[in-house]
């Protein structure tokens, strides 16, 4: 892991919320707006990208080339930049851009930067609603229309007792689609479509799990650092490390983690 010192944790910190402020600005006035052009970038399905994607990416590249021009940066819509520190910023200026052009206030711009280990620091922020979720480098916060409150994990309960999210029903392949509904069965309650807003749910304590298959680095690296800092655990469907994506486990706790992985474990097995 790189070492950091204190200048330049804050330094980060600094950072990550500038380019939070400008995907902010970038992405609300297309946000519910009339007429919004959508181009697909998937051949056979649909994989939407818009202005606002495209608009947020540029927008906080440019912050990085005043601020920090050395790092590298790995975006969902313009590709890899190599750099000299050691340190990358991963950006994904709009996931859930389904739920944004419904409408839905469950997108969100995720940031996060890191090392070849994983991410020190994430952030997911959330613009129409006003809800930033920042963890790492000793911070575990929402700051939002409330105030600034600390982000905490929900305490252990069992496996029937918790509450499952995922972004599609239908999740990866038929063999990962079987895996999660051996899991759905066996929680209280599971619920859909809240792209990487689920994620922010497990960090602040209101929801015990999230699992999803087929996720890129650019989905998965803020969301990590965010659970981790409040407390909980993020890893793949084997209990591996998640922070290149694929399948992903994000749960509240140790124990809720074991249980579900427990499932997930012997009805799917590994990654190709």
């Amino acid at each position: 892991m790189v070492e950091l010192t204190d200048s330049e944790r804050a330094d980060l910190i600094s950072t990550a919320h500038a380019l939070a402020d400008v995907a902010r600005t970038a992405t609300l006035p297309h946000f519910r707006a009339a007429g919004l052009d959508v181009d697909s970038k998937g051949a056979d399905t649909f994989d939407p990208v818009t202005a606002a994607d495209r608009n947020a990416e540029t927008a906080m590249r440019q912050v990085l080339a005043h601020r920090r021009p050395d790092d590298a940066i790995i975006g969902e819509e313009y590709g890899p930049k190599d750099g000299t520190t050691g340190l990358t910023w991963v950006l994904d200026p709009v996931d859930g851009t389904r739920g944004f052009l419904s409408g839905t206030p469950t997108w969100g711009v995720l940031i996060a930067v890191g090392d070849q280990t994983g991410p020190v620091l994430g952030v997911i922020d959330q613009p129409y609603i006003g809800e930033r979720f920042i963890g790492g480098l000793g911070l575990a916060q929402l700051v939002g229309p409330g105030g600034q409150t600390a982000l905490r994990v929900r305490p252990a309960r069992p496996l029937d007792e918790a509450i499952l999210f995922t972004t599609f029903p239908e999740i990866g392949t038929a063999e990962e689609a079987a895996a999660f509904a051996a899991l759905s069965a066996q929680v209280r309650l599971t619920r859909y479509g809240m792209d990487c807003y689920a994620y922010a749910l497990v960090a602040a304590g209101q929801i015990d799990l999230v699992v999803e298959a087929g996720l890129q680095i650019y989905d998965v690296q803020a969301p990590i650092a965010v659970i981790e800092a409040a407390g909980g655990i993020v890893t793949d469907w084997q209990g591996g490390p998640a922070y290149r994506g694929g399948r992903i486990l994000a749960a509240a706790n140790d124990e809720v983690h074991a249980a579900a992985l427990a499932v997930l474990r012997n009805t799917c097995g590994p990654a190709n």
